[in-house]
């Protein structure tokens, strides 16, 4: 049997390619990637919430992919419909968000990795979204880079992309490049399984389930369309010429300044090219040079227009038609909008979005003349409504104030809490230029947390700093900070520190939203899951694992001591726990362990030979 690394690999090739692929639902009777499907899941955040039934990977046997690879090899596996719930938007209405069962998850996935090493050579290089060693920076940097001297921003929105993609467009389209017809109706009974909502099926004529797994690949090979014929045809369409022309005005100013220096008229000179410094060295309007720049995250594009207003009107109702006629789909009129560059700002992905336009920044460059260095250039900023949305958290009448949900918490927890907010956020904005308008926003939640450990306390905010000030030095830079130290016996102290963030732009800065691909090796937890022994009593009979949501649950036994298996978790540093199945039903039940307990020294004895073992085995 082929390794998920070896069939993802050939799989690659093929995309790149461009060859169809045949016979692709056999792979999916391979067990390996089932296992290669679990490692990347089971981990995500919402990875124990349930669906329409309870089944969640708290449990999981390597039986169950057994199972599973049973029915999709008679073609008796049955999708179950999504457990509809909604999510609160910006706008103050509500996104659908359905919740697979877990099975259907570990099935999506392998989908998903399938089409996602087949597809994934394929895609434009101005798609960003739910890609690997892509995200929101890359897309941002690929406009700071590349859009300079934009004159009009056309800001593209699909109205309810998720929601209305047209099933037999979609797999028509997946049709042209797989030549299997039992995948492709695996396909289409994922897409036609419904949801529940009230205890009440519906039915689902378009679109895929947002928070479905194989949702944002299917999605971006249908919106791959849109990308090819915006590079194809619409780009082509709107390119012009090979530079702009010289402003003639700016030139003879220049060539007047010339002549007075030579005459020894310096401060007429200076003047003379102070006045040409206010206009721009190339025609702004020229007719014969038009450029138009593409960039796509998701359902959410952005380009960048060097030309008319009209033109860019054009453009704009070109884009409709491809989205109406092609795909079956809708800008929103609301969010699809046309900005002057250099007077207005363009929203896209959390930024704005302007060209920059500064008279006075010059630079003296290798030739010995001063010049205008930014004029053109692209800036992304962070948005003033963004600061104040996010302060609102934190004031209650205009002023910071505590939080009172925190004060049962530790100071511990308290003080991680704010500084995992602001740090998120600082992270995000760092290609901001202007990333050190966020020190307002420090200095609101500062004031909000001493607020809340002083209240917790009944202190003064002082008496906080008192306690907790300290300093940290980063970067060869030295910060004030507020600290808390927790000793442990034998071991390094935990630290939890507010502040030390530093405010600085970076353009090079990258949020690694999606991770680096990899095409190999079993993740730890399958390791362990193929190891195939308990890790309480050292029994091979009928291993599972057991799920938690995350390791704070295993602090939660206030006043009372921490039962056996949750010392053994906290001893490994997971979240996860190869158990029997008779000691499976003692924790799940709460009870005395009925069994002896190996040592964590024996565990990682035998998990090392057990690995041995299969890496031996492995081509």
């Amino acid at each position: 049997m082929r390794t998920a690394k070896t069939i993802l690999g050939l799989i690659r090739e093929r995309g790149k390619k461009g060859l169809p692929l045949e016979r692709v639902y056999k792979l999916l009777f391979n067990q390996d990637l089932f296992l290669m499907a679990y490692g990347k899941i089971y981990r995500n955040k919402g990875a124990m919430t349930h669906g329409v039934t309870e089944e969640t990977p708290d449990g999981m046997l390597r039986e169950k992919v057994d199972a599973i690879i049973e029915a999709l090899r008679y073609e008796r596996y049955q999708w179950l419909p999504t457990r509809r719930t909604y999510i609160p938007k910006k706008n103050g209405k509500k996104r659908p968000l359905g919740m697979p069962v877990w099975s259907d998850k570990l099935v999506q996935e392998v989908i998903r990795l399938i089409l996602e090493a087949y597809d994934e050579p394929q895609f434009s290089e101005h798609s960003h979204g739910f890609r690997p060693e892509r995200g929101c920076h890359t897309a941002l940097r690929e406009i700071y880079y590349n859009w300079t001297g934009t004159t009009w921003f056309i800001e593209g929105d699909i109205s309810q992309c998720f929601n209305k993609l047209s099933h037999e467009l979609l797999l028509r389209t997946l049709e042209e490049k797989i030549h299997d017809r039992r995948f492709i109706n695996l396909l289409r009974e994922l897409l036609d399984a419904g949801y529940m909502e009230d205890w009440t099926f519906n039915q689902t004529l378009s679109g895929v389930p947002q928070g479905g797994i194989a949702s944002p690949v299917l999605s971006n090979i249908l919106l791959n369309k849109l990308d090819r014929w915006v590079e194809t045809e619409l780009i082509p369409r709107y390119t012009k010429g090979s530079q702009r022309k010289r402003n003639q005005e700016y030139i003879n100013l220049l060539k007047r300044s010339r002549q007075q220096r030579k005459k020894g008229n310096t401060a007429q000179a200076e003047a003379l090219v102070k006045q040409a410094q206010k206009l721009p060295s190339m025609k702004v309007n020229d007719p014969n040079y038009k450029r138009l720049k593409y960039v796509r995250y998701a359902d959410d594009f952005l380009l960048g227009f060097t030309g008319t207003r009209s033109e860019a009107e054009e453009i704009k109702q070109a884009l409709r038609t491809f989205l109406q006629e092609e795909l079956k789909l809708e800008l929103s009129q609301e969010k699809t909008l046309i900005t002057h560059a250099r007077s207005e700002a363009a929203r896209f992905l959390g930024y704005e979005i302007t060209v920059r336009q500064v008279d006075t920044k010059q630079v003296r460059f290798k030739d010995g003349i001063t010049r205008r260095s930014i004029n053109g250039h692209i800036a992304l900023q962070v948005p003033k409504n963004v600061i104040k949305e996010k302060g609102e958290r934190y004031k209650r009448g205009g002023k910071a104030i505590h939080r009172t949900e925190l004060l049962p918490e530790s100071d511990f927890t308290i003080i991680s809490k704010y500084q995992a907010e602001f740090r998120g956020l600082a992270n995000y904005y760092q290609l901001a230029f202007n990333m050190y308008a966020l020190g307002e926003l420090r200095w609101i939640m500062e004031l909000s947390l001493t607020k809340t450990l002083a209240r917790k306390y009944n202190v003064s905010a002082s008496k906080i700093y008192e306690k907790y000030g300290a300093k940290v030095a980063r970067d060869s830079k030295e910060y004030k900070v507020l600290q808390v130290k927790i000793p442990r016996q034998d071991k390094e102290p935990l630290i939890a520190i507010w502040g030390g963030v530093p405010l600085t732009w970076d353009i090079q800065a990258n949020l690694e939203e999606q991770p680096k691909k990899v095409w190999g090796g079993r993740t730890e937890l399958v390791q362990r899951l193929l190891a195939d022994f308990c890790e309480l009593c050292g029994s091979s009979e009928d291993v599972e694992v057991h799920h938690v949501q995350g390791m704070r649950k295993l602090h939660e036994y206030p006043g009372r001591p921490k039962p056996k298996w949750v010392k053994r978790m906290t001893a490994l540093q997971r979240k996860t726990l190869l158990l029997c199945k008779r000691c499976h039903e003692d924790v799940e039940h709460g009870l005395p362990l009925s069994r002896p307990l190996i040592s964590v020294t024996e565990i990682k004895a035998k998990r090392k030979a057990a690995i041995t073992i299969l890496e031996s085995r492995m081509p």
